[in-house]
């Protein structure tokens, strides 16, 4: 079996599998992706190559990710994240950062990040979708974190979480680097 047959049937199946688990109908995916009923039943069936763009628009409507829907990968999935592949997404001249450890579709996106503040330094978030929980683990150092204009003081070796629906600042006020493991789902597309 040729890759593009191989991708053509993973895409297929994984369209089928997300639509079905959104509880989508072929018209109501259709009119969230803006493509035609008709090109979906090509899709599902393996009987087409869509283009990229309409690869993208189905993925966003479904909320997944390209990659997911075009894993042709059977059977339960281990993935393994070397540590010299976690995504560093922000980082500053002092040293903070975060990275992005692992992450799933489950049923929504399930994320775990590693993160290091350096002492006064903030990291501000815009609110994130309704139903999204954050689970924050300090490893040491002491967070502030700030949620909807209040502030809790973590210490190292506590754990907090949040729905974060609403703007949140995580923050260093210490004289020592905070580091925490923070896990974070987003509630799926429906």
């Amino acid at each position: 079996m040729s890759d593009l047959d191989l991708l053509t049937q993973s895409l297929a199946r994984n369209v089928r599998r997300w639509r079905t688990e959104r509880g989508f109908t072929l018209d109501a995916l259709a009119a969230r992706a803006g493509v035609s009923r008709g090109m979906l039943i090509q899709i599902e069936q393996a009987r087409t190559n869509p283009s990229i763009g309409t690869v993208v628009k189905i993925g966003d409507a479904l909320g997944v990710s390209i990659t997911t829907l075009l894993d042709y990968e059977r059977g339960p999935k281990v993935r393994i994240v070397p540590a010299d592949r976690a995504v560093r997404l922000w980082h500053t001249e002092a040293g903070s950062y975060n990275r992005l450890l692992a992450g799933a579709e489950a049923p929504g996106p399930l994320e775990m990040w590693d993160w290091r503040l350096m002492p006064g330094e903030d990291s501000e978030s815009d609110p994130h979708p309704t139903g999204t929980v954050e689970l924050v683990h300090v490893t040491s150092g002491e967070l502030t974190l700030t949620v909807d204009g209040a502030e809790h003081r973590v210490p190292a070796g506590a754990s907090v979480s949040f729905e974060a629906n609403t703007p949140h600042t995580y923050g260093n006020r210490g004289d020592v680097p905070t580091e925490m493991i923070m896990a974070v789902s987003v509630p799926p597309v429906h």
